[in-house]
């Protein structure tokens, strides 16, 4: 399955970066037997948060899915860290949960966290569909517009 999830990253013109380290006390994943707990990552590109602001004031819903499909690109880099480099180990994404920066009005959260749903079901096929939860928050570390993190199965 590595060789078809590299596939599929490569029709999609998506390289994996390097997984980005914790800024604070926490460690970027947790494995526990057959499951890996992702941190919640950040919209980073090039070393730096690439989508900032309110969705609904400063980001419309366009950009913040591609925020929200930089967070799972990057839950990808830690799941590739956490697994030695192999992605063929995840069985199934269970669940991830979106968090969007938006303002108390914007009620289209669950467009948003699609661009990660969307991502992850094109890179990972039927193990990538999952259960997630999509909801607002006054505001997210670095001023980030969205956060995501995951939980998955592996072998």
């Amino acid at each position: 399955m590595s060789a078809e999830i590299e596939t599929r990253l490569a029709e999609l013109g998506v390289v994996i970066p390097e997984a980005v380290a914790p800024v604070a006390n926490y460690v970027p994943y947790v494995v526990t037997g057959s499951i890996l707990y992702i941190s919640g990552q950040l919209p980073m590109e090039g070393g730096k948060v690439a989508v900032t602001g309110h969705v609904g004031r400063d980001v419309d819903v366009a950009a913040a899915q591609r925020a929200a499909q930089l967070c799972a690109i990057n839950i990808l880099a830690q799941a590739k860290a956490a697994l030695g480099g192999d992605l063929g180990r995840i069985r199934r994404l269970v669940k991830i949960n979106g968090f969007v920066a938006s303002t108390p009005d914007f009620t289209e959260h669950h467009l948003v966290i699609n661009g990660a749903s969307n991502f992850f079901a094109n890179v990972l096929g039927e193990s990538g569909k999952h259960a997630r939860a999509a909801v607002g928050m006054a505001a997210l570390p670095f001023n980030a517009a969205v956060e995501i993190d995951a939980i998955l199965e592996i072998a």
